[in-house]
């Protein structure tokens, strides 16, 4: 599907306006949207527009990360949204010039829709140009990247408050899981900072430094998110370690506990198996009391071994 949004000279709104009257002397810029284009409306990035084949190639196959070439009548632009459900990365592409802003989406962004009605009702902008779109896309793209990261901080805070007394180990995949998409969202908030950086450090992008303050506001809560990912990704880390520590102690407390066990059984094995050989010349054998002697006697080793470590501190917890 297309969509068009045409601003004329006297700053009027006009909207789908078909492509033949888009060069006409009186509009001043426009905005053309491709949201999940067919076969056919794809076709027009290069019988209409004439974009070069490279652009055209990385808008279709979206496998990039944010970038910015420059070309002699436009700039490309590469932008990742993101997949609330996944935090995967989805790319949007935009074609930007003095005269027109193209953008590119395979599937439907509530980012772009937002952007979409924000510029049409914004009357005091039309005079701004396509920059100002640019913009107002970008604007809201990384709007959308604050929700999913307090969505991870409030699971952390779930998981350190513990409230449901989950098992520990069911406590610590949840924190794993997290971590995974700290990293996923790290990826495509560093990518994002890093263009926007580029962008305000940029001598060729035409109308933009009258709006760079604009942009060094996105930048700055780029800047923010990389920050509060920074921060998440400490304090998973921080639960990581913690959990083997703990972990490493119960595992100490057990094998004490199996080392004492063993400890106290080994001279009463001995005993036992002395005494289990049943040779003929062994006099205790035939002894009335030796069973009960023996008996004695492991279990007064037992009990003094038992006091020993326990005044060595082993069964201390």
């Amino acid at each position: 599907m297309i969509r068009v949004i045409a601003i004329t000279k006297d700053l009027k709104l006009i909207y789908d306006l078909p492509l033949d009257e888009l060069s006409k002397d009186n509009i001043m810029w426009y905005w053309m949207d491709f949201n999940d284009p067919s076969q056919e409306e794809i076709y027009l990035l290069d019988t209409y527009f004439h974009f070069h084949q490279l652009s055209i190639e990385d808008c279709v196959f979206s496998l990039n990360s944010p970038k910015l070439d420059y070309y002699d009548d436009y700039n490309f632009f590469v932008l990742n949204a993101l997949d609330k459900d996944t935090l995967d990365p989805v790319e949007v592409s935009l074609f930007v010039s003095t005269k027109y802003i193209v953008s590119y989406h395979s599937t439907q962004l509530k980012e772009l829709d937002e952007a979409w009605q924000r510029a049409k009702i914004n009357e005091k902008n039309w005079d701004k140009g396509p920059s100002y779109i640019v913009h107002q896309v970008l604007d809201k793209i990384v709007d959308y990247f604050f929700p999913a990261i307090n969505k991870i901080e409030d699971r952390l805070n779930e998981i350190e408050i513990n409230s449901l007394k989950k098992p520990i180990h069911s406590l610590m995949d949840e924190v794993f899981e997290i971590r995974s998409d700290l990293l996923k969202l790290r990826r495509v908030v560093n990518s994002m900072r890093d263009l926007l950086y580029r962008i305000l450090n940029s001598e060729r992008l035409y109308g933009f430094h009258e709006h760079k303050l604009y942009f060094s506001d996105i930048h700055d809560h780029l800047v923010k998110l990389s920050d509060m990912i920074a921060s998440n990704r400490e304090m998973t880390s921080d639960m990581r370690d913690n959990y083997l520590s703990i972990n490493s102690t119960r595992m100490n407390k057990n094998m004490m506990v199996l080392t004492v066990m063993t400890s106290i059984f080994i001279p009463l094995t001995f005993i036992a198996g002395v005494y289990g050989m049943n040779f003929q010349n062994m006099p205790e054998l035939t002894w009335k009391y030796g069973y009960f002697v023996v008996i004695l006697i492991m279990a007064i080793i037992a009990i003094e071994m038992f006091l020993w470590f326990k005044r060595k501190g082993w069964f201390d917890i």
